[in-house]
């Protein structure tokens, strides 16, 4: 059960309506509906009855509301004692990014920048989906997020409208797959209509999954592929892809140690790869001393 969760509660109890709740915390409906519906699995009990104009709360829901505000409160009140002891203190920089480029990107970035000891990873951001970083920065519970972004066309629903950014490094998303017990690859596109391509897929709306369907798109072949199944996470998908289960587009960083030493060949030429940016992402409201130092050292976004 997360903070938010409890704070969302708090939302629709004050307004009676998912919609203006969803408003006030900064969702999309269909997201802040789903938190809800989490926090009712989570506590065994319906809270809000759905049959009444405007909603109202059960009995159960009335009683939680009380808990709800009780630990927010507390929660603020903690907050606030703990930023006042460590006033004085230079701030450590909060940077929230999916587990693939904190292994793979961040340590370097931040050692290339001389920046290890102003930045600090946030670690309750690994299994976060895109639009949750940009959530957080409105929060205030990260300073800055690491996002990869499609270079080419893709409509993503993702609202970045209150942040700017800065384009930090380059990255494309390769086809690889394993190998087979006599050396040779376990599959190759485009596939066929009648045999085609196991393919281990990320989230259809996610944003990586996003990207490689706008690029498929955007070719002049057809490419067969048959989903095998789903993942958020890049180290997991590279996983059942050396265990022979289908081809993937994985961050190249990824899984160069692996194309190295030859656990895992491309699935195809460079025109599969769809190429992407590192953007880092602030909030154009929040602003402190070491947040907007830092920020000024950052090359400007090119026109």
């Amino acid at each position: 059960m997360e903070i938010r969760w409890l704070e969302d509660f708090i939302a629709l109890a004050r307004t009676r309506h998912f919609s203006r709740a969803a408003d006030e915390q900064h969702v999309t409906q269909p997201t802040f509906s789903r938190r809800i519906k989490l926090l009712e699995e989570e506590m065994g009990v319906t809270l809000i009855n759905r049959q009444t104009l405007p909603l109202s709360l059960t009995p159960a829901g009335e009683e939680f509301l009380t808990l709800c505000e009780q630990v927010t409160e507390r929660v603020r009140l903690t907050r606030e004692r703990v930023r006042a002891i460590s006033a004085g203190q230079q701030r450590r920089i909060m940077v929230a990014a999916p587990q693939s480029l904190l292994a793979h990107f961040l340590p370097e970035w931040l050692a290339q920048q001389g920046w290890q000891e102003r930045v600090q990873p946030y670690l309750r951001a690994t299994g976060w989906v895109a639009s949750d970083y940009f959530q957080a920065l409105a929060r205030a519970e990260c300073d800055l997020a690491i996002c990869y972004w499609p270079v080419g066309r893709c409509d993503l629903d993702i609202d970045t409208s209150s942040s700017t950014y800065r384009v930090i490094g380059q990255e494309r998303l390769i086809p690889v797959t394993g190998l087979t017990s006599d050396g040779s690859p376990c599959t190759q596109l485009p596939g066929t209509r009648q045999q085609p391509v196991p393919w281990l897929a990320y989230p259809k709306r996610g944003l990586l999954g996003s990207a490689v369907k706008a690029h498929l798109a955007r070719l002049p072949h057809t490419t067969y592929l048959t989903a095998q199944s789903e993942n958020l996470y890049a180290a997991g998908i590279k996983e059942l892809v050396l265990l022979g289960y289908g081809m993937s587009w994985l961050p190249e960083r990824n899984v160069a140690s692996e194309l190295a030493s030859g656990q895992l060949v491309r699935a195809g030429d460079s025109r599969w790869d769809v190429p992407m940016e590192l953007r880092l992402y602030r909030h154009h409201q929040h602003h402190h001393a070491e947040l907007d130092s830092l920020w000024s050292e950052l090359p400007p976004l090119r026109p």
